[in-house]
């Protein structure tokens, strides 16, 4: 079983095409949106191709195979024009021995949550920044990245968990390449 992460889309719909494109070709059974979807924000120039009407009709198409959790940008106006929920803080996520605790991270600003325990996996997005890290000594944080407006001089990314081989893969988002690998 593949599951597909994605976060901070800000509405471009450029890069939402290219996300919906790679979700299918990685041939993922779920999409984990972390947030950000449809809004740029107030800190952020409007992506070159904001289109968030454009974004929800990629997403609707989509719909049966995600799940999504609020991003500091999204509101309840967002969530009255999406066809799925995206108003929770948080999911769990059980992956055989581990749990993955999936937020946007905004809530918790670099910290992990008291909630996490040693060898849970935190997943989240925020930043636009790609990479995995351990803190604490035995929680991983993975983040996908941005599809739109990548930070911190990664490309824009997504992120695949694969069961068979336990191994999360962040991937570029132009040509599906790693970027960067943790297996559980």
């Amino acid at each position: 079983m593949k599951f597909f992460f994605a976060s901070d889309l800000h509405g471009d719909l450029a890069a939402v095409k290219a996300m919906a494109a790679a979700f299918v070709k990685e041939r993922a059974e779920r999409l984990f949106l972390l947030g950000d979807l449809l809004y740029h924000g107030p800190r952020n120039d409007i992506p070159s191709g904001y289109d968030p009407r454009g974004v929800i009709a990629v997403l609707s198409e989509l719909k049966a195979h995600i799940s999504a959790v609020r991003g500091n940008c999204d509101a309840e106006v967002d969530q009255m024009v999406l066809p799925f929920p995206i108003m929770a803080d948080y999911a769990v996520l059980p992956l055989g021995e581990h749990v993955a605790y999936l937020t946007h991270g905004h809530l918790f600003d670099g910290a992990v949550p008291a909630e996490i325990l040693p060898g849970d996996i935190l997943i989240e997005g925020h930043t636009h920044v790609a990479g995995i890290s351990t803190v604490k000594g035995d929680i991983t944080c993975l983040n996908p990245g941005s599809v739109s407006m990548p930070k911190g001089g990664t490309p824009a990314c997504y992120m695949v968990y694969d069961s068979e081989t336990a191994t999360f893969t962040v991937c570029r988002l132009a040509d599906g390449s790693t970027f960067c690998t943790y297996t559980v």
